[in-house]
């Protein structure tokens, strides 16, 4: 199979790396010529991704910032050929998939919202590897939510990832649980570690410090973008989440000993009902 890869950053080098260690020819762009370059010398692709080599594709992988991958689409969607499958990679999915559902319906080829459910704390190619998605979960947006054969379809075009599991979903749907379960986790992280004593956190730290500041370290563009294009989603969350830490303020300056225990055995509660 033949499959182009728009941009090689963590995501996008990861697909390259699983597709070509499954046998199959890649194309690939990066706006970096150094990193498309240096996938080519090191075997994580075959070939640049150009307006020619997309109408080869049978599937289409963008692993972009939001904005530029629907630049991508607008611009370059004309050369996509008409049975091919083009899935994005991006954190939000109400925008793009507007945009890709579009644009596939002007140019004739498919378009699925994606979103791998895997990643590190480091960005880049140079810390892409084949077996990032082993056993993780990737969300998807379908164009259509009662076809079988399809979603079979995209499972197979997805099998070299190594995905454990496709979630189906929608974009309004994704939005509103990802403010959640990722983009509020980058957040306060990145806001805990403001504190000024975190600059004397050596020597009294264990896994507890090390679980909650381990995403602050972000890429704070890409994170920016993705930020305000969810702000709706992610303003509600914050807003829970500032309510209940004055929850947590009142029984401290009130002394409240029953209070605070009460609102500490809700959250482990909670916790044991979502589970680990």
């Amino acid at each position: 199979m033949d499959i182009g890869i728009v941009g090689l950053g963590l995501i996008g080098g990861s697909f390259a790396k699983a597709y070509k260690a499954a046998g199959h020819f890649v194309y690939a762009h990066d706006t970096d010529k150094s990193i498309l370059e240096f996938a080519f010398l090191s075997g994580a692709a075959d070939a640049p991704l150009d307006a020619d080599s997309l109408r080869r594709c049978s599937l289409v992988l963008i692993a972009l910032y939001p904005h530029a991958a629907i630049d991508f689409l607008n611009e370059m969607g004309q050369y996509i050929q008409p049975d091919a499958m083009v899935i994005d990679c991006c954190g939000t999915k109400k925008k793009i998939c507007a945009v890709g559902f579009q644009a596939a319906e002007r140019n004739g080829f498919t378009f699925v919202g994606g979103h791998p459910m895997a990643g590190i704390e480091q960005s880049g190619f140079k810390y892409s590897k084949a077996n990032l998605f082993k056993g993780a979960s990737m969300i998807i947006v379908p164009p259509v939510y009662d076809d079988i054969l399809f979603f079979d379809e995209i499972k197979q075009l997805l099998a070299p990832a190594g995905f454990g599991r496709l979630t189906i979903t929608t974009a309004e749907k994704h939005d509103a649980i990802i403010a959640f379960t990722s983009q509020m986790a980058h957040l306060v992280s990145n806001a805990f570690i403001k504190s000024p004593t975190g600059l004397e956190y050596k020597g009294f730290h264990a896994g507890s410090y090390k679980d909650l500041t381990r995403v602050a370290w972000l890429n704070e563009r890409m994170w920016t973008e993705l930020f305000l294009e969810n702000r709706d989603n992610l303003l509600h969350e914050l807003d829970i989440l500032l309510a209940s830490l004055q929850k947590y303020r009142d029984a401290l300056c009130n002394d409240d000993f029953s209070g605070l225990q009460a609102l500490l055995h809700e959250g482990k509660r909670l916790k044991e009902e979502v589970g680990r």
